[in-house]
């Protein structure tokens, strides 16, 4: 495998599930994490049950035996840079209080996240 710690390429993934199924949390924020240790600019867009996550206190627990814990994944997330994008009508449909957001998450749509990508290339990954 080719090792390339300076690729500009931005990484998007797109989160649907929440804590009803926190190995796929787990899966997608061990990618997100990867890719901004790595130094690319990531973003994650959260949409159904996963804009709860971007609350504060929400991320809780270990989905498995050896799995690193959640809180401890969206810390070295915030820490390396990544960004949450949190889907504006999921959020406003499940009545959640913009003031309780962490702090490396905004509220926004598809048009902000084609904002962000721009005109470069963008890996994505849909969990």
């Amino acid at each position: 495998m080719n090792e390339n710690t300076s690729n500009p390429h931005k990484a998007v993934i797109s989160l649907t599930t929440g804590l009803e199924d926190p190995e796929k949390v787990t899966v997608a924020f061990l990618v997100a994490v990867g890719a901004a240790e790595e130094g690319r600019p990531t973003l994650m867009f959260l949409t159904k049950e996963a804009v709860r996550l971007a609350v504060e206190g929400v991320m809780q627990g270990v989905a498995c035996d050896g799995c690193p814990s959640l809180p401890d994944l969206a810390k070295r997330f915030e820490v390396a840079g990544g960004r949450l994008l949190v889907c504006s009508i999921c959020f406003d449909a499940k009545r959640l209080d913009q003031g309780t957001l962490v702090s490396n998450a905004e509220i926004g749509g598809t048009i902000p996240m084609w904002r962000w990508i721009g005109d470069g290339c963008a890996t994505t990954f849909s969990y």
